[in-house]
């Protein structure tokens, strides 16, 4: 759905009533187009035609989109026609070092013949290249707040050339806390800069910030916030911690062809599954906090190209993927909130292509799953386990699953479905087992 609000007047749209047409109407300059047609970019994204002709107007505006949708050149084309034209610099604040790299990457891939300078500012490397990309007076810089804050307090950075105030992923940047840093950055960033806000999600702490520091803004939503995206086959399995190992290396068998991203809720929950899926032979590499920037460039650019098959990643790590090819989301762990199920999924069935999403949910969870149905207005199938409980794993079933009765969420049969009072009693017993070990597990690091 679309919203956009001008003066008093709201009109809604749904994405599918949009007619993006073509770049040419939306008022980019004639070689801007050359180059864009030049680098395969024909036709416009929803959020781009929705959002391009206002910022090129110097409007504020509030984009909400989920991943995939072209919101980074929603906000990057009216940024570098705008910069190219008049005095200023534009700063693009953003959750994690990876989405600033890919960020950067785009930008320049667009901007690039035009002579465009950008600097990217992010914490787990040295500061002194950054500070010396700062002084060399660049057009863009793309910085997460943490470390941009930390050279504002050193004063190696100011914020009076600001013109353009760009958040990506702003919901993201509140939620690892931010906020401070943010608040910071909007006082003292020239108050006749223009912004753009862009989140997944629209929760009330964004609302508060945009009515602080924002002028009027244009607000647009493409399929309103916590909407999983309709080319995503979405499932759940109900399945006790002592069995998702089995149930996952019946998964890579299952899907053997696939890309597929594996969701860890920790860091040291992430190493233990990349560990088992290479002892098990699988192509796959890991990333999370405890990789340092070297190690997670190096495995996103060897996700990205097939050199592994398979990445396990946290949530915070996973936000700068953007690998198009990503045909499979697993979600070992249910994540902390619902609005992380969502940027989860949405890193398949990107640009126009089909994917899918299975979770795995403990019996403890039901609540978990009932909140995430909630959010995205949907339902999720339930799938009966292949073969797994009790059973060796060189006899583990590759079986993907039927529908099940959602009478049947707290994981257990019936009886006369298949298992004797006694087996119930025991599973009984390992559900009781599988809490304590989820609340001795909460109580670690995330």
């Amino acid at each position: 759905m679309t919203l956009g609000n001008v003066g008093s007047h709201i009109f809604f749209m749904t994405e599918k009533q949009i007619d993006t047409g073509r770049f040419d109407d939306l008022g980019i300059k004639k070689n801007f187009l050359e180059i864009l047609k030049n680098k395969g970019f024909e036709k416009p994204t929803p959020i781009q035609h929705q959002v391009i002709p206002g910022a090129l107007e110097g409007k504020d505006v509030v984009g909400i989109a989920q991943t995939g949708t072209g919101k980074t050149l929603a906000y990057g084309i009216p940024l570098i026609q705008l910069l190219s034209s008049q005095k200023g610099q534009g700063l693009i604040l953003v959750p994690t070092r990876e989405l600033a790299q890919q960020v950067a990457d785009a930008l320049k891939q667009i901007g690039g013949s035009l002579g465009l300078r950008i600097a990217v500012i992010i914490g787990g490397v040295s500061s002194r290249p950054q500070i010396k990309d700062l002084r060399n007076n660049p057009h863009i810089v793309i910085a997460t707040p943490g470390r941009l804050d930390d050279l504002m307090e050193q004063r190696q950075y100011r914020l009076d050339k600001v013109s353009v105030l760009i958040l990506d992923e702003a919901d993201r940047m509140l939620d690892v806390g931010f906020l401070p840093q943010i608040k910071r950055i909007f006082k003292l960033a020239p108050a006749n800069k223009q912004t753009m806000l862009f989140s997944a999600t629209m929760p009330s702490s964004i609302s508060s910030l945009a009515s602080a520091f924002m002028k009027m803004p244009l607000r647009i939503e493409i399929a309103p916030q916590g909407t999983s995206a309709e080319n995503v086959e979405q499932e759940v399995f109900v399945v006790s911690k002592p069995d998702k190992m089995r149930l996952l290396y019946s998964l890579l068998k299952t899907y053997r062809e696939d890309t597929i991203l594996i969701f860890s809720r920790t860091k040291h929950g992430a190493k233990r599954i990349t560990r088992d899926i290479n002892d098990a032979g699988h192509t796959v590499t890991e990333i999370h906090s405890n990789r340092t920037q070297g190690q997670r460039k190096a495995s996103l650019e060897g996700f990205s190209r097939g050199r592994f098959r398979i990445m396990v990643a946290t949530d915070i790590a996973a936000r700068g993927i953007d690998v198009k090819q990503i045909s499979l989301v697993i979600n070992f762990d249910l994540p902390d909130n619902s609005e992380d199920y969502v940027h989860r999924i949405g890193r398949t069935g990107r640009a126009g292509r089909s994917g899918k999403a299975i979770s795995f949910v403990t019996p403890s969870e039901k609540m978990d799953i009932r909140k995430i149905e909630r959010l995205i207005r949907k339902t999720l199938p339930i799938l009966d386990l292949p073969i797994i409980a009790r059973e060796p794993v060189s006899n583990f079933v590759p079986d993907r699953g039927v529908p099940t009765s959602r009478q049947n969420f707290g994981g257990q049969r019936r009886r006369g479905q298949g298992q004797s009072q006694g087996q119930n009693q025991g599973r009984r017993r390992n559900f009781r087992r599988d809490r304590q070990y989820g609340r001795s597990q909460a109580r670690g690091e995330r």
